[in-house]
């Protein structure tokens, strides 16, 4: 994938005929769940789902959200994994310890791993578990459990913890985190709303627990065509800063812009070019 992924669609292993509707999907990757979506009774069949439906599979996007390393099916989960295509990557929940980061990667090597933080200790560590591998491609929130433990029940009380988040995962030399999911597959006008706050933050991205989901949030994140004018227009305009040996130079309405703002524009340039 040439830019960030948008949009990431979760669907539970356990249900065998979704497993084939979601890798189809226009969803950027898919996330195949093995933890809170599948019931206890049927873990084991959701990882031989997956085992069956990889065999002989083509290149995709995708991950499987294992079970947490304290769980009963965590061994297995990773069993499963190691046999798996090499692509397939790790979504690792509940995550608290860096150890416990470096147990998976060890367990599973070169498989890129991509980190839940769903409690007030695991915010608290963020940046430590951001860095804890080479292999950790990513971090985000779980928001449900999260609000939990914080014992909040607004986005008002999640303001501080998405903003450490972006600022752990930037300072860790990461991508911009994706948004943890938004439960009301109905509410598709709150949904867009959440997401340009999401946006606002410094979030790229969301995850979604429905297909009808996707476009709403490929929508919010993708570039607008004025956000597109004036990146080319920063970046013809610092082109001309180079050439003239100067390190910044104003735009024709005025504003002030310097090399140090290269790289935002060349990544809404890169959002732009590889929507649909």
């Amino acid at each position: 994938m040439t830019r960030p992924p948008l949009t990431l669609l979760y669907t539970g292993a356990d249900r065998s005929e979704r497993i084939p509707a979601a890798w189809n999907s226009p969803a950027d990757v898919v996330i195949f769940d093995l933890e809170d979506a599948v019931a206890p009774a049927r873990k084991a069949e959701a990882r031989e789902n997956l085992r069956a439906f990889f065999h002989g599979s083509a290149l995709r996007a995708v991950q499987v959200r294992i079970n947490h390393a304290g769980s009963p099916w965590y061994a297995d989960d990773l069993a499963l994994i190691s046999a798996l295509p090499s692509f397939v990557e790790v979504r690792i929940p509940k995550v608290e310890s860096a150890a416990d980061v470096r147990a998976v990667a060890t367990a599973l090597p070169s498989r890129r791993l991509h980190l839940l933080i769903e409690s007030a200790l695991g915010l608290e560590r963020a940046f430590d578990l951001a860095t804890a591998s080479d292999a950790v491609a990513s971090i985000a929130l779980g928001e449900a459990d999260l609000r939990g433990d914080l014992r909040v029940d607004d986005d008002a009380g999640l303001a501080f913890a998405r903003m450490r988040l972006v600022l752990a995962a930037r300072a860790a030399g990461l991508p911009s985190p994706q948004m943890s999911v938004f439960a009301n597959i109905r509410d598709g006008e709150g949904l867009a709303a959440s997401c340009a706050v999401g946006r606002s933050l410094g979030f790229r991205g969301r995850t979604a627990i429905h297909p009808s989901q996707l476009p709403i949030i490929a929508a919010a994140f993708r570039p607008t065509s004025d956000e597109v004018a004036r990146a080319r227009a920063v970046l013809a305009a610092i082109d001309s800063a180079v050439a003239i040996g100067t390190g910044a130079v104003a735009l024709e309405d005025g504003t002030f812009v310097d090399i140090a703002m290269i790289d935002r524009a060349r990544e809404t340039i890169e959002l732009a070019d590889a929507s649909p």
